[in-house]
């Protein structure tokens, strides 16, 4: 399992620039490989436009019989990360929610997303949630998070353009928990998948609401 180290500390030679999807993911493997890898090479990285090659991944996650977002997978990343295509639709958003320890980076490829960042609850858990910052992201514009630095929310504030997202997470993880902003108060949900490397995952009445 790769490491993954602050962006103050000390970090190889950057990977090259992908210009598109498959190249992207074949540099991520190359990062990945090694022992140590530092967050800014895979900030980097997501900075450079991915565009035509995900046209079809774009068209194909969105339903209008799913209410909320959409987690499409695209790579696993030999068990070292996750690399999905997020789909929001009108309005639609996350709740709030950790990331297990995981880091999380988010690149924006269609549209615009609000995060909304929030401190974590006291152990009581009870009380509303404080807000610590809040930010629209636009396209090509990225983000990073991990439970250090709190929590968050993300929602497409559009109510008329849908938006489309790039998310890499490292390690993966399969669960996560969420929080009611009124009380703190939190519960554990498990991540599902709208689909898996272009495909349609069987459907399911339960679908997650929390992770991005």
């Amino acid at each position: 399992m790769a490491v993954l180290l602050a962006e103050s500390e000390a970090c190889p030679e950057e990977a090259p620039a992908p210009p598109a999807l498959e190249d992207l993911v074949q540099a991520l493997h190359h990062l990945f490989a090694a022992e140590k890898v530092n967050v800014a090479q895979i900030t980097n990285i997501n900075k450079n436009p991915v565009e035509d090659e995900l046209e079809e991944h774009n068209n194909s996650g969105f339903d209008d019989q799913v209410e909320i977002y959409t987690r499409n997978l695209v790579d696993k990343g030999n068990e070292k990360f996750n690399l999905m295509i997020l789909c929001w639709g009108e309005g639609h958003g996350s709740s709030i929610h950790d990331h297990t320890d995981s880091h999380c980076f988010m690149k924006i490829l269609q549209g615009n997303l609000k995060e909304t960042l929030f401190e974590w609850p006291d152990k009581k858990g009870v009380g509303e949630m404080q807000k610590k910052s809040e930010r629209v992201l636009k396209k090509n514009q990225c983000a990073y998070i991990n439970d250090t630095i709190g929590l968050h929310r993300v929602e497409n504030p559009s109510h008329t353009e849908t938006a489309v997202s790039l998310h890499l997470y490292s390690p993966p993880f399969e669960s996560c928990y969420t929080f009611d902003q009124r009380t703190g108060h939190k519960q554990r949900v498990k991540m599902t998948f709208y689909s898996q490397f272009g495909e349609r995952t069987p459907y399911t009445t339960s679908v997650s609401q929390e992770n991005n």
